[in-house]
């Protein structure tokens, strides 16, 4: 019922892996040799086909984002790739439930100290009630973009991993608001993503528990265009939340016949449509015994 791998597996985090690696933790500038470095890195893991690979290289880099954080624990970029590489891991790569809630512990208070570092004014804004909370985003602006998606993406991986409690799950609300004031205050910053996060928070309840499906749809939809097709994972979700939950086998069906017969080597794209690939195949073989 609620947000699964394909979901909150975001496109950038690799490149935070590379930034990761070059920049530790402090103001230095990257020659063009290095930069080329993180680029190539970036690159070699987001068109890897065998997503096994990334699950046994990524712990090495989330020790190495631990100690740069440590040497300089108020610098908001590595709190920000701390938060995006934790909440990935251990959603997507972690079967464990426990350990699963561990890492997305870590995940949502590296957001939540990567927003305060950013800017000072949203410190403690998730302990407010949901209206305060509110307030308290509509004075982040453009340049708090970065920090308050992370801060986003990782709770709401934490509400993932923890949706087993119904105090997470009461949260939701609040990370809906949280992914509409990025795409308020910077249409521009990570628009397919922001839009593909706000059609499945809008779809993982039903109509009846607040659920909005009419907005759901129109978000992947405009999710899908944005990405220029390319990323397969909207179409998984897509059918996931809205067709399944509607009962609609037709468009179930059909969105997930096109993820298995699309060509998953994209730029950019490799790693995560594999997956989807999977998650679709998964679901169209489970179909009979749902609808």
């Amino acid at each position: 019922m609620y947000p699964t791998p394909g979901f909150l597996l975001p496109k950038r985090f690799v490149l935070l892996i590379a930034v990761a690696i070059l920049v530790p933790g402090c103001s230095a500038i990257m020659t063009s040799a290095t930069s080329g470095i993180a680029s190539n890195l970036t690159e070699a893991m987001l068109d890897q086909d065998d997503p096994e690979t990334v699950r046994e290289a990524v712990p090495a880099y989330l020790l190495m984002l631990d100690s740069f954080i440590r040497s300089a624990p108020d610098n908001s970029n590595m709190l920000q790739a701390g938060a995006q590489l934790y909440s990935a891991y251990g959603v997507v790569f972690v079967d464990d439930p426990e350990r699963s809630k561990r890492l997305t512990h870590k995940a949502r208070t590296y957001g939540e100290r990567g927003l305060c570092a950013q800017n000072d004014d949203a410190c403690g804004m998730t302990t407010l009630v949901f209206e305060d909370y509110v307030a308290a985003l509509n004075t982040l602006d453009a340049k708090d973009a970065a920090a308050l998606y992370s801060h986003a993406l990782s709770w709401v991986a934490y509400i993932q991993s923890h949706s087993d409690e119904w105090d997470a799950l009461a949260e939701l609300p609040q990370v809906e608001s949280a992914f509409n004031r990025v795409a308020k205050i910077d249409p521009t910053y990570e628009p397919a993503s922001v839009q593909h996060y706000l059609g499945v928070l809008n779809t993982i309840r039903p109509p009846a528990l607040g659920g909005n499906f009419e907005a759901g749809q129109a978000y992947y939809v405009k999710a899908m265009e944005l990405s220029g097709g390319q990323d397969l994972s909207i179409k998984v979700d897509y059918a996931r939340y809205y067709a399944r939950t509607l009962y609609d086998r037709e468009l179930h069906d059909q969105l997930l016949a096109d993820v298995v017969e699309a060509d998953p080597y994209q730029p950019g794209y490799t790693l995560f449509n594999t997956l989807a690939q999977r998650q679709a195949q998964t679901l169209l073989d489970t179909a009979d015994d749902y609808f």
